[in-house]
């Protein structure tokens, strides 16, 4: 994991703040995104921007690129240079994480067996 990412989770302060907003403001995300009392897909892209702003407060804006194109497969935002994933899990049990975007069984199955991440993975269970 990127070092600097590493102080995340070793800003006391930071910590404090994460645990009193972020909860509310992944609800607000999933209110957003709920339709006839069905979270839609959506919300991962909602909690990503929820994230990003995370890394904005804490690394300055300078330091965290956001124009990462959709057609990327992996990187959701750069920090310091450096490529991130993001990743949201809702435990209702242990659903894992989507790999890959497909419908087609076969193609999620070639993915699954060939992939090797190619950068960090900021890993967000929600509770």
């Amino acid at each position: 994991m990127s070092s600097r990412l590493i102080e995340i989770f070793e800003d006391e302060k930071l910590i404090r703040k994460i645990q009193r907003r972020l909860p509310f403001l992944f609800q607000l995300a999933e209110l957003e995104s709920s339709r006839a009392g069905k979270i839609g897909m959506e919300v991962g892209s909602l909690r990503e921007k929820i994230l990003i702003a995370l890394l904005i407060y804490k690394f300055g804006e300078e330091n965290v690129e956001t124009d990462i194109p959709i057609t990327e497969p992996e990187v959701d935002v750069r920090l310091f240079g450096e490529p991130i994933s993001i990743k949201t899990i809702t435990s209702r049990g242990f659903g894992g994480v989507k790999l890959i975007w497909t419908v087609d069984p076969q193609k999620a199955k070639e993915f699954r067996e060939g992939y090797r991440p190619c950068c960090d993975i900021l890993l967000v269970q929600i509770n």
